[in-house]
């Protein structure tokens, strides 16, 4: 496959998945708008409970990555019972962690609101625990969702789940005037709404499944002992564990780094915020171009063909031309940003300055994120999260150093932590080897492979 061919193999796969990722966003957006017709008290509740909904989203990323992945080498190696046990891996995972998760959560729901609230809640506390009265039961169809997206991406099917993100999100947009105003429900209309959006796509989803030829073949014979059950769901979590543990990681650092913002002034946290909302729309484009990678990567690999380094250099070329023209655009459109969020006075003059100076941070942090898809779907992720650790860490002691120098302080702390990052990650591409092809379909590839969970050092790489 050529340079321009393998773009465009990437570009196919990764632009679905990010207007999947984009019309989470909008919807969660318009979401708050609704809300925030309620008053201050509802806004504040919805807040803290759908940042919790993004950290549990870091738990299920574990089946579905992990699902993602080796769904992807199956189809690769045309290996059905590969396949079924890969499918078989992720919903094993979902059995076990959704009940801890929907029941536990709507168990300790009032404790769950106290404890993000801070303090009593004041009157936001019985508005989080009604809102989570709902929204933790239905995480067990926001898992199922996250299962099958894993699944059909692993057959390489991007289009799909982002169909299914549209209707799920369209029908939020729909639904929301009606349950929180016109019904009166209030917050927990808007969590109705939420969790019937997504209970369309599920259902849509797995009509998908049905429909899909490899995966009806691939469902023959899918019932399994508890024994192999149990080997299939590691299997598919010690694959999914790295990429859940590397975004649980990042958004964890995100959240850390308002504290060291705060040093400043309040003024820059509001602006950090806002600014953040922003990047949100380039930073997802990142992740896409990741996706895309790592199913690429393990879609060859499954077939005995190693174009990592290939596949890495045409995701670097893609992810670093967004990169640059994100930097360009938000330099260009900072102050219309702000001002576009209603920030005025010394926010709207810290936000435009912030999104000036964050230009080369992103062009570093899409370089990173892109190439790490193909350590993903080769299996190297286990390194890739302890380079992120690191960076994340570097990043937070550099940012509470330069703090002093205002927002260029923090920006210039986030892109010497990022260019440490793509250093290492670098120094791991070069040590993959340029190409290898097996003599036949399914069987290993030349340049060796470590399967999911191996402890074996990186050097099986050289």
């Amino acid at each position: 496959m050529g340079a321009a061919e393998l773009r465009r193999k990437l570009m196919s796969l990764a632009y679905p998945v990010y207007f999947e990722l984009l019309a989470g966003v909008t919807a969660g957006i318009i979401n708050m708008v609704w809300v925030a017709r309620l008053g201050g008290d509802a806004v504040a509740a919805v807040a803290v409970a759908t940042n919790v909904e993004n950290l549990l989203l870091g738990v299920i990323l574990v089946a579905g990555s992990g699902t993602t992945v080796l769904v992807a080498r199956a189809r690769g190696a045309e290996d059905p019972a590969g396949m079924r046990s890969a499918v078989r891996g992720g919903w094993s995972l979902w059995a076990l962690v959704t009940p801890v998760v929907a029941i536990g959560g709507y168990l300790c729901r009032e404790p769950l609101a106290r404890l993000v609230l801070g303090g009593d809640g004041g009157r936001s506390l019985p508005l989080a625990t009604g809102y989570f009265s709902i929204a933790l039961p239905g995480t067990a169809v926001f898992f199922a969702t996250n299962v099958i997206d894993g699944i059909l991406k692993g057959t390489g099917d991007t289009r799909t789940p982002m169909k299914l993100s549209l209707l799920a999100n369209g029908l939020v947009l729909a639904l929301d005037p009606a349950l929180i105003l016109g019904l009166g429900l209030g917050v927990r209309g808007a969590a109705i709404s939420t969790v019937s959006g997504r209970t369309a796509a599920l259902v849509l989803g797995l009509l998908a499944l049905r429909r899909d030829g490899l995966l009806r073949q691939a469902a023959g014979g899918t019932s399994a002992g508890a024994g192999r059950l149990g080997a299939d769901a590691r299997r598919t979590a010690v694959t999914g564990l790295p990429m859940s543990a590397d975004f649980v990681i990042r958004m964890a650092g995100t959240l850390a780094l308002v504290a060291v913002v705060a040093r400043v002034g309040v003024s820059e946290v509001a602006a950090y915020g806002i600014a953040a909302k922003a990047m949100y729309v380039a930073t997802m484009s990142f992740y896409a171009v990741r996706q895309a990678a790592a199913i690429h990567t393990a879609h060859l690999l499954g077939a005995g063909h190693d174009e990592r380094r290939t596949t890495g250099r045409q995701a670097l070329v893609v992810a670093g031309a967004l990169g640059l023209a994100a930097a360009l655009t938000l330099f260009a459109t900072g102050p219309g940003i702000m001002h576009a969020f209603g920030a005025e006075g010394e926010v709207a003059e810290a936000g435009a300055l912030y999104l000036r100076c964050v230009g080369p941070y992103l062009v570093l942090l899409a370089c990173f994120i892109a190439l790490g898809g193909v350590f993903e779907g080769s299996g190297s992720s286990p390194a890739l999260v302890r380079i992120t650790s690191c960076g994340v860490v570097l990043q937070l002691a550099l940012a509470y150093g330069l703090s002093g120098s205002s927002v260029p302080g923090i920006c210039l702390a986030m892109m010497l932590a990022t260019a440490l990052q793509c250093a290492a990650v670098a120094r791991m591409y070069r040590r993959t080897p340029q190409s290898a092809a097996a003599g036949g379909n399914g069987s290993r590839p030349k340049a060796s492979v470590a399967e999911p969970g191996s402890n074996a050092p990186d050097n099986r790489l050289a």
